[in-house]
């Protein structure tokens, strides 16, 4: 298991990164694709949709066009280009592949006018933050389970919300191209964040997340991944971020 690390300064304050990503036992190869950029506060995850080369292409395209769009400031603005362009750039690469070719997209950046956070999403990816012993989920899940367990169409362990965990509403490479949620967060000393796919959500305890990430990033992300391991379903990746 590989970790990566990068730190940066973001109005005066340190954020400390720690990422990595593992296979699992689901599928031969890792579909889930990682972005920690070692020269600024830039930190991406998606989950390619099945496991056919729409999947491998969607992933590589969209946290690449993602990574060259969101240096457009100002934020928003320059965020909702990039993933207009994501939107674009995955269903061209779709062309003339069998099967969907689809991905999740997390993404978090840091606007260097005022030093707070944007975090964008589409799909079931996930970002967490940690902030004065309280774990928060701050993203939505763009699933039909979501809409049918917010909206008590069905009980949580029902076969039904299982079925609906893997239909989504908005991902990158969709045909309706959607827009991502975006979302602006403070940076507080003492705040950890964490971006992962559905291989750390799905298979790691919410509350065992929120003990782990008490660790140092790089150990956070480590033990993180490792939990996984036992049951191994699927793809998993993870970045771990705290501000000092």
């Amino acid at each position: 298991m590989e970790i990566s690390a990068a730190e940066w300064t973001v109005a005066g304050r340190r954020v400390s990164a720690a990422a990595g990503s593992v296979v699992g036992s689901r599928y031969r190869e890792n579909y889930d694709v990682l972005h920690l950029d070692p020269d600024r506060p830039l930190a991406v995850v998606a989950d390619g949709m099945g496991d056919g080369p729409g999947s491998r292409a969607a992933g590589r395209t969209a946290v690449g066009t993602f990574v060259r769009g969101s240096a457009l400031t100002p934020y928003p603005g320059g965020l909702r280009s990039a993933i207009a362009e994501v939107q674009r750039d995955v269903r061209a690469a779709g062309r003339g592949l069998p099967g969907l070719t689809g991905c999740t997209l997390t993404a978090f950046v840091a606007d260097p006018a005022d030093g707070s956070a944007w975090l964008a999403q589409l799909g079931d990816s996930r970002a967490y933050r940690l902030r004065d012993g309280l774990l928060e989920l701050l993203t939505v899940d763009h699933t039909v389970a979501w809409l049918g367990l917010l909206n008590g169409w069905y009980p949580a362990d029902s076969r039904q919300a299982h079925a609906d965990r893997y239909r989504l509403t908005r991902y990158a490479g969709h045909p309706g191209e959607p827009e991502a949620d975006l979302l602006n967060v403070s940076l507080r000393p003492g705040d950890v964040l964490l971006l992962c796919t559905d291989g750390i959500a799905d298979q790691v305890a919410f509350h065992r997340i929120g003990e782990v990430l008490t660790a140092a990033p790089a150990a956070a992300a480590e033990s993180l991944l490792a939990d996984t391991l036992p049951v191994g379903a699927d793809n998993a990746t993870a970045v771990v971020m705290r501000v000092s």
